[in-house]
């Protein structure tokens, strides 16, 4: 009896097909949907004394100064990606007078955006970013926003029941792109994400994916937190993330 390769069956050419279809699928998808967001970035071809990059979201032009020589003044592509997710889920994630607090908020591109989508909004980051930081909110969101941001500074682990006391949390949102990296305060900003949390908080994270220890992070940060992906972006590296802190009496 002559034997038939399963590679000859219809159904499995059928099966390898439609993988292959969807996997093509899913890789224009995010070709399609990374491109419109980069295309949100317009730099400047004139040189000049300062580094600046403009955005277009929520109808504004956001200009935003940078400083080459810090991690935290540079726009990340993982804060375009919470920014775009922003605006395209502004329905189901309604930022209209929510309490919101950005940590990393570097260069100020997200908690502009959200405060452009009507957020009380707290930026927070290192006290040496506070100064470009504190610029780029004003000159963006003054005579823009339903509610001034507040910009306050916030070194992960520190000072935390001083300057955030659990009391006076009420956080709807935390927003956080590219907040992990090869820093040695990864302990210290899951327990900042602890700290600010209340049992209703939504945490919208974009993460950037580039070491083992950010596969680390994350098993760590599901010890305390309910995980949800909600978002891939495979040729960025970057997935974005919703969690809410863990119901403590199920654990």
């Amino acid at each position: 009896m002559k034997k038939t390769s399963i590679y000859h069956l219809p159904s499995f050419h059928y099966l390898m097909d439609s993988e292959a279809q969807e996997d093509t699928r899913e890789a224009y998808d995010d070709k399609q949907v990374v491109t419109e967001i980069m295309a949100r970035c317009f730099i400047p071809t004139l040189i000049t004394t300062t580094s600046w990059e403009s955005f277009h979201f929520i109808g504004h032009e956001i200009r935003i100064t940078e400083a080459m020589d810090c991690y935290g003044a540079v726009v990340w592509p993982s804060a375009l990606v919470l920014c775009y997710f922003l605006e395209t889920n502004a329905k189901q994630y309604n930022m209209v007078d929510k309490n919101v607090i950005e940590i990393g908020a570097g260069t100020g591109l997200v908690s502009i955006v959200a405060s452009l989508l009507g957020a009380h909004v707290t930026a927070t980051d290192l006290p040496e970013l506070l100064g470009n930081l504190q610029y780029n909110i004003s000159r963006n969101t003054k005579m823009k926003s339903k509610h001034l941001p507040q910009v306050k500074e916030l070194s992960w682990g520190v000072a935390l029941d001083t300057n955030f006391p659990r009391s006076s949390n009420n956080f709807d949102y935390i927003l956080a792109a590219d907040v992990v990296y090869a820093h040695p305060f990864l302990e210290e900003l899951l327990i900042t994400f602890d700290h600010l949390c209340k049992e209703t908080t939504i945490i919208l994270w974009a993460m950037k994916f580039r070491l083992e220890k950010e596969n680390k992070f994350v098993d760590r940060f599901k010890e305390l937190f309910d995980l949800e992906e909600i978002s891939s972006f495979p040729s960025l590296n970057i997935k974005l993330y919703k969690a809410v802190k863990k119901n403590r009496r199920s654990v």
